[in-house]
């Protein structure tokens, strides 16, 4: 079974119970469709999101060889960012952030507020760099410096999305599976933001596994499908390859490029559309960089039909609501 080859790989116990599947009620009226959320926007640590399952793993192998000082990379309203800031402070170890400006912004929110203001607060040393386009580059030479020094650093990629951090969301996707069957609700879809690719790949390999054939929409956050499908399903031969297991042949990637725009970081009308609808309805929080894309996806994709039958849909919010604060003046709609 695909529980007992993710068993065998150590991990760190950071998510210790399973977060809720939860219906919205008032907007699944407002909708004519019923609409379920998987909250991994309240995993238990540092605000919540769904990079701290992948962080279970990595921070594990982190100890596993010695580190001291974690590094890793990211925009600077980085959601994995902040929390492998906070796992680092958790465990005692340092925290080295090189971090990006992808959206060109003087705003002062921005720049220091949300999750760049936590960063302080976890004592996470901070490098701004012009691009991050060389990413594995500068953290090599990163990590590189740190052992002149005298360091024992440990990379984390960008988004924690490896074959090891991806792991956290096979684990998940079994999670969720178990879920699903317990509702005892006919999913027509799951959807959720697919940007460094970890989540998604995971997810769709756990699914397939232990529901065949359930549809899992990834709604892209910075890339068109020509770019992201590579990402995604390299991914997911890597992860498959670490738990000596096959991808099924029946697993299908579906992408959705076309709410992205202008670009990685930027939200558009119809994501801050979706954000205010859904914290209007629910109370609910969605983030403008990914969880707003995807619910915009999620929303369109029912105006157009896209989504076949009347079974109820299922979104996976990953989190990022501190990013909220960072974007005041393009959420205040």
């Amino acid at each position: 079974m695909l529980a007992d080859h993710l068993a065998r790989l150590p991990r760190l116990e950071l998510v210790p119970t399973a977060t809720p599947l939860e219906k919205l009620e008032r907007l699944s009226h407002h909708l004519g469709r019923e609409v379920f959320v998987k909250r991994d926007d309240i995993t238990p640590f540092a605000l919540g999101g769904n990079k701290v399952r992948k962080l279970e793993y990595l921070a594990a192998d982190a100890l596993a060889q010695g580190a001291d000082t974690l590094i890793t990379a990211g925009a600077i309203q980085s959601n994995h960012v902040r929390q492998t800031a906070a796992i680092a402070a958790r465990l005692g170890l340092g925290c080295l952030a090189l971090l990006e400006n992808p959206i060109d912004s003087h705003d002062r929110n921005y720049l220091s507020n949300g999750n760049r203001l936590l960063l302080d607060l976890f004592a996470a040393e901070v490098e701004l760099v012009a691009n991050l386009d060389n990413a594995d580059q500068l953290l090599a030479e990163a990590a590189e410096r740190l052992r002149a020094a005298g360091k024992r650093p440990y990379v984390v990629p960008i988004g924690g999305s490896n074959a090891l951090g991806a792991l956290g969301y096979v684990r998940a996707g079994l999670e969720l599976a178990q879920q699903i069957k317990h509702s005892g609700q006919p999913f027509a879809a799951v959807v959720l933001a697919s940007g460094s690719a970890g989540t998604h790949s995971g997810l769709a390999l756990a699914l397939e596994y232990a529901l065949p054939g359930t549809r899992v929409v990834g709604v892209t956050v910075s890339r068109p499908d020509a770019t992201q499908r590579p990402k995604v399903e390299g991914l997911l031969q890597r992860t498959a390859e670490l738990l000596d297991i096959a991808v099924p042949a029946t697993l299908r990637i579906e992408l959705w490029d076309q709410y992205f725009a202008p670009r990685y970081g930027e939200a558009n009308a119809a994501t801050l559309a979706a954000i205010a609808l859904l914290a209007r309805h629910e109370g609910l929080l969605l983030d403008p960089v990914y969880t707003g894309k995807a619910f915009a996806g999620l929303l369109d994709g029912l105006a157009k039909q896209a989504f076949a039958g009347n079974g109820p849909l299922l979104f996976l919010h990953t989190g990022g609501s501190p990013a909220l604060f960072a974007y005041h003046s393009a959420t205040a709609i």
